[in-house]
């Protein structure tokens, strides 16, 4: 890459150790992706920088579609704004790709869900995230009018990841799927510092430890055997 185009050189080392290292490895997955993508699983994050979804799930080019905003809110459906990008790209995912899971992925600390706990004041004239993470208002709102804990704001953002989980049943497209079997939602959190998981309890609504057990050991096995029947 030419040194002259004042490209972040953190980007410029990762980029020829994945030329060096990954991409010779996947090489034949990379030329297979290329004709086209079919993940099974729709995962609506958060932009923080600290909670990246392939890393979390340990997943593999073309294993995730993967959607960030600011706090993983999912909006009601309507169609009278104009721009509409995590709309877009679930209409996408569940319209083009037919994915068959849709999993909104909270995390602790979550800078988007402090700003609207604490009313923060813009950032720019524009306010673009307070008016965007006012989305959480209905979470709020469920949690009652208690006096706030030390755990509210992690009780915010369990509501957060559960309100935005029945704005997607807003959405035709969702709601016809979900009801014929075809489609899953699914709740999780992910703790920044103990790299815990959380995944919400459908019937309850609570959210609980994972625990990875046997299935992913499968999951593991089944991806070393591939792997090594493609060479890869």
């Amino acid at each position: 890459m030419a040194d002259d185009l004042s490209f972040p050189p953190a980007l410029a080392d990762g980029y020829r150790a994945f030329l060096d290292d990954r991409f010779v490895r996947e090489q034949d997955r990379y030329a297979s992706l290329a004709e086209g993508q079919s993940p099974e699983i729709l995962i609506i994050s958060c932009c923080d920088s600290r909670v990246s979804p392939e890393v979390i799930f340990d997943a593999r080019p073309g294993e995730l579609f993967v959607v960030r905003n600011v706090a993983n809110l999912v909006p009601p459906f309507e169609t009278g704004g104009e721009y509409h990008g995590t709309s877009a790209a679930l209409e996408f995912a569940v319209q083009a790709l037919k994915v068959k899971h849709i999993v909104v992925l909270g995390h602790a600390r979550c800078g988007g869900v402090r700003a609207f706990a604490d009313d923060a004041a813009p950032l720019s004239p524009g306010d673009f995230i307070g008016r965007w993470v006012s989305l959480i208002r209905p979470a709020a709102e469920a949690l009652g009018d208690e006096p706030r804990g030390p755990d509210y704001l992690e009780q915010l953002e369990f509501a957060t990841v559960t309100n935005s989980l029945k704005n997607l049943m807003t959405f035709p497209c969702v709601k016809i799927l979900v009801e014929r079997g075809k489609l899953q939602l699914h709740g999780a959190h992910f703790g920044i510092a103990t790299g815990q998981l959380r995944v919400r309890d459908p019937e309850t609504g609570e959210f609980r430890l994972a625990e990875p057990g046997r299935a992913a050991a499968q999951t593991k096995l089944i991806r070393c055997q591939d792997e090594a029947g493609s060479g890869g």
